[in-house]
């Protein structure tokens, strides 16, 4: 499971995520953070995230884990959030 920041904080809820996505929010504002040390995960800007899917938590993977989704990155970067 993986962290995400929003414009420089944590997003309080799944559905302030997508909302910020739908009404053309940059998703170079969106930073994907790696939380294990011992994988392969992704860490850095949604933007430049490879395709496939990326599951996370939050607000905090490490200390609040109220809501949990998955981003799928697709052919010519396209983003959904479930």
């Amino acid at each position: 499971m993986q962290g995400l920041w929003m414009e420089g904080r944590r997003p309080k809820s799944k559905a302030e995520l997508k909302r910020f996505l739908a009404e053309g929010g940059d998703p170079h504002k969106i930073r994907v953070e790696a939380t294990s040390m011992f994988s392969d995960e992704y860490d850095g800007p949604l933007s430049n995230a490879p395709e496939g899917r990326i599951s996370f938590v939050g607000p905090d993977p490490h200390t609040k884990r109220s809501f949990y989704g998955t981003i799928t990155v697709g052919p010519e970067g396209k983003v959904t959030i479930k």
